[in-house]
């Protein structure tokens, strides 16, 4: 088979705990979040014919055991946040007409990081759905660049897909971790690049 009759790309955009509990006003905030919520509400509403799926994750944490703590570490323990059932643990408002395909919860019972962690209403989980979609690449966006981004992207990848982060679409917790994040991203094979370049 030659180069130009290889299968087509069959590209998912997954959209990662665009939460409020993530942004300004919220439990376990990072500046300038909600902007980032808005920018990936205005490139999903402008670019949804690209993608053969659109899937979210949500946070939605029942008693993640250590993943909370009342004297965190922000390492391996956190404050309270992305509370199942609360109004912050919901879709940012900003993703009110985003109407996605799939949407996945994560972290009832554990960290939950990445997205393939997480299942949707009929139990399916993320490789499930995408795997259903016949899906062969993702683009990762979301909150935040330095965690639950990163080891979403990172999972794609080793569960053989083609993955990019859009870096305008997300951002880190800080400058540092950002770039921390973006060195593993890059090693594992995790494209990264603008929106307005893909």
């Amino acid at each position: 088979m030659s180069l130009t009759e290889s299968e087509p790309v069959r590209r998912a955009l997954v959209v990662v705990d665009v939460q409020p509990t993530f942004c300004e006003g919220g439990e376990l905030a990072t500046e300038g979040a909600n902007e980032i919520a808005h920018r990936v509400a205005a490139y999903a509403a402008a670019h949804h014919d690209r993608y053969a799926t659109v899937v979210t994750t949500q946070d939605w944490h029942i008693d993640p055991g250590e993943h909370f703590s009342d004297t965190p570490d922000f390492v391996d323990s956190w404050p309270p946040h992305g509370v199942a059932g609360t109004p912050n643990a919901e879709l940012h408002p900003a993703l009110a007409d985003l109407d996605p395909d799939v949407r996945l919860k994560k972290g009832q019972y554990s960290h939950g990081y990445s997205g393939f962690e997480g299942a949707d209403e009929h139990g399916r989980t993320l490789a499930t759905v995408l795997e259903d979609a016949g899906i062969t690449a993702v683009d990762v966006v979301g909150l935040v660049e330095s965690h639950c981004v990163k080891h979403t992207a990172l999972d794609a990848r080793r569960a053989g897909l083609a993955a990019r982060v859009l870096t305008d679409l997300t951002i880190p917790v800080s400058e540092a971790q950002g770039e921390i994040a973006e060195r593993e991203l890059t090693a594992a094979g995790v494209d990264l690049r603008d929106s307005s370049a893909v």
